[in-house]
Order: structure tokens, then sequence, then C-alpha cells
């Protein structure tokens, strides 16, 4: 990880300690209450930090990259970076989206007609926000079966692979061009997928149940800032986006993900395609009058490519189960108790680095 050029935030303890904010640096952790003086960072959030807004974020900066580790990272104990305010998770990549529409609905238009013309997404949980490497039970809820719905634990338990947006600032009806303004940084996001409980509720409404048991995120929050040498073009949109949703910082990432299912590389989604930028997610979603607060989580909505092993959830990757993959010699489609998942991501650094943005990692347990 370049982390001395990018000095990810997150929050950490020693031995029985309390929840502090820390940077990270090189294999280390820099204490930032102790070595900045400030008791800003004495809390077990970035919260409190994140509200103070651009300026301070550059000027704290510019300061970490500047110190020594306070303590190795094998010695601390990393909890869960924000206290999330409010959770809403996007369906921005064209390639996940007509991939679920083709299996879904082989003889209509993989897309509805409106998502070419919003970034389609749903309020989550965000009580249910969790940090890597904690267990994931397995979620129980109605499934459909012949002679009618039945009550218990979800027998198509699936993945998606995701980034998600830390919100700093917040605000309402922020343009494109406000993006830097109000993000404070960026995280890898696991949105865990009860497959049966969601095909038998989302109509006519939208997800619920199946999708609101768990959301997993890394506990590095890598500063929006550091992610300079990582911008790109989004596609080209057809239809040009009404107003609101045009202009000011329209770019993409360049950013490739790995999926690795019980040890196992499985999928590589590449986040350069997505069809929205961050700046359009965050614009559509206060466009309303909503107000973006300190600690909201947005995320991309599963990242996928248009080749097989490209694809960010195991949905696509099997084709619903028709095709199953290979694990540890077995043929598999959904998730199984005692299965792990890691969903690592990195970026284009400077002078040719790679920047890591960290891991997040869960298990299943029984439900």
């Amino acid at each position: 990880m370049v982390v001395g050029v990018i000095a990810p935030y997150g929050v950490f303890s020693i031995g029985g300690g309390a929840p502090r904010v820390g940077a990270r640096v090189g294999e280390g952790v820099v204490d930032l209450a102790a070595e900045l003086g400030d008791e800003v960072f004495a809390r077990p959030s970035l919260n409190a930090f994140m509200a103070q807004g651009p300026e301070r974020w550059a000027e704290i900066r510019s300061r970490v990259t500047e110190l020594d580790a306070t303590y190795p990272l094998d010695e601390v104990s990393l909890h869960l970076p924000v206290e999330i305010a409010d959770y809403v998770d996007f369906y921005a990549s064209e390639h996940h989206a007509s991939t679920l529409g083709k299996l879904f609905r082989p003889n209509a238009a993989p897309l509805p007609p409106n998502w070419k013309h919003m970034p389609v997404g749903y309020h989550g949980r965000a009580g249910t926000v969790v940090v890597s490497g904690t267990d994931i039970v397995r979620p129980c809820g109605q499934l459909a079966t012949p002679d009618g719905p039945v009550f218990g634990p979800s027998r198509r338990l699936d993945i998606e692979a995701e980034l998600g947006f830390v919100v700093g600032v917040g605000g309402a009806r922020i343009t494109p061009a406000n993006l830097a303004e109000h993000v404070f940084g960026v995280v890898v996001v696991n949105d865990w997928s009860a497959r049966d409980i969601q095909a038998w509720e989302y109509a006519p409404l939208g997800p619920f149940l199946g999708k609101s048991f768990a959301t997993s995120i890394s506990p590095w929050v890598v500063p929006l800032a550091a992610l300079e040498t990582a911008r790109i073009a989004t596609p080209i949109q057809d239809p040009a986006p009404l107003p609101y949703l045009r202009g000011g910082e329209g770019w993409g990432l360049d950013i490739d993900f790995a999926v690795s299912w019980n040890g196992q590389l499985v999928a590589r989604p590449p986040y350069a395609g997505m069809y929205w930028s961050p700046a359009q997610m965050l614009a559509h979603l206060t466009a309303n009058g909503a107000t973006a607060r300190t600690g909201d989580l947005f995320a991309s909505g599963t990242v996928s490519g248009p080749a097989r092993d490209q694809r960010g959830s195991f949905i696509e990757l099997t084709w619903n189960g028709a095709e199953p993959v290979r694990i540890g010699g077995e043929p598999r489609t959904f998730l199984a108790d005692g299965d792990e998942v890691t969903i690592a991501a990195t970026a284009p650094g400077p002078d040719g680095t790679r920047i890591e943005l960290g891991e997040v990692r869960g298990r299943i347990l029984p439900g």
C-alpha cells in the first residue's frame, strides 16, 4: 500500500483502550490525538474531523505524511471508521444492470427506461453497516415456494463488490461541481444480498429485508484527494442527462477490484466502466431537497465489466446458478455457511505505483 502518499484514516484501539482516530503510514498507525494534540481525533469515529471541511482535511493530510507511526499495524484493533448517518446504494454499472436485465427479463430490453436518465438507487439501513472482519449471520425472510411463501434462512446468499463514498460535509441540492466540498473519501464495500428474499419482496417496491441485514466496509477511508491519479472520464452518456446532472466533477475512477471466495480469486471487476459518476450520484441523491449529512455513505452498486471474470456478484458470475464456478474443486453458486469472501481494490498512484484501498472481508455464519 502506498500509504505514505494517501494517508488513509481509520479508528483503532490498543488492548482495551478507547477507540480513536488514526492514520495509516507504512505498516503502522499514527495516533493523531497524541501526535497532533487535537481532541477531535480522540473520538471513536471520523465524523467530527470530517465535518471540519476540505481546508482542514488538506491541512491534516499534509501534516500526517510527515509523521512516524505510533504503533505497528499488527498491534491495533480496527473499528468501524464512521458513524453512519444514512446509507444509499446506487445501481451505476451498465454492465451489471444489463446482465440482471437479461437474466430476469429475457424478452424485454435489458435496461429499464429510466436507467440512462438518472442514477437509480435505494435507501439502505445505516445501522447494519459493519466493519470488515465482522461475521455475517445468514439472514432470514420470506421465501417463495410453489405452495406459497415460507419463512426461513436465505438459500441464495450473494455479495456485491462496490465502492463507497463517505460524506464529510452535508448539504442539500449539491451540484456535480461541488463534490469535493462534501465527499471526504472512499471505502471498499460488500453489500451482501439475499437474492431469494429479494426476489419475493421487491415487487412492487424495492429492496428491503433482502438487502438490509448487512453491508460491510473496509476499515480505512482513503481521502478523495489522494485519488487524483486515478481519475478518468466516464463513458459517453447518451442521451445527455438533464442539466442538474451535467458538468462539474464528471470524472470516474480507474479502480480495480479483486473478489476472492474462500481464498480463491474468482473475479476482477473494473470500476472504470461505471456509467454514472460519483458527482452525479450525490447530485441526484440531494436533487429533491433531501439533506446529506456528515457520515452519510453512498455506494456505487455492483461493479461489473463485460467479461464473465469481471462480474462483481455471484448471481452474475454463475448466471443465476445455471453456470457454477469451482471453489476448492466443488461446483458452487451461492454462499454456504462458513464461506469467507474478501474484496480488495487498488488504483493507479503517482509515478507508476499502485494505491491499495484496503479490503473488506466477511464470513458467513448459520442463520
